[in-house]
């Protein structure tokens, strides 16, 4: 049964990658050694990225994340509107640690959207896993500065 899985393994790696997406930046690893805690190192954790939930108000900056790397995404809401933040596609694309509301640390397995009634902040730290474009964005809206797109690399 090993031999199988790793002949298919290699297999996978050997196979030639085409997509529509630019091929991963080769980055020197944020970490020299992660030690004990592997991937959530402190040496191996990007900058916060802060997004605002505001009625008529754009969402936030575009993203380049690499992978492998942890991040921890806040999310604030001003209470202006009912509004939602939705992205299956890049909450797929990350390993989700934890998620704190309130100071409730929540332990997901996957989300599809949040939504807030009134203000607050809620805060997602995550390891982003798979290369490409994802896009967070308020549900319903058309306008280009209603979604953030995350680019990992």
């Amino acid at each position: 049964m090993k031999k199988v899985l790793t002949a298919c393994a290699l297999a996978l790696l050997a196979a030639p990658v085409t997509t529509l997406v630019p091929a991963p930046a080769h980055a020197a690893p944020l970490c020299d050694n992660l030690g004990f805690a592997g991937l959530l190192a402190k040496c191996n954790r990007g900058e916060t990225i802060h997004l605002t939930l505001a009625s008529g108000q754009p969402l936030g900056e575009d993203h380049t994340l690499e992978s492998g790397a942890y991040y921890k995404l806040e999310i604030t809401a001003d209470g202006s509107a009912e509004l939602a933040i939705s992205g299956p596609d890049f909450f797929r694309a990350i390993w989700m640690n934890e998620i704190v509301i309130n100071d409730i640390e929540i332990r997901p397995m996957a989300i599809d959207s949040i939504e807030f009634d009134r203000a607050g902040t809620v805060e997602l730290s995550f390891i982003a896993i798979k290369p490409g474009r994802h896009v967070l964005r308020i549900p319903g809206s058309t306008g280009e500065s209603q979604q953030v797109t995350f680019t990992i690399q």
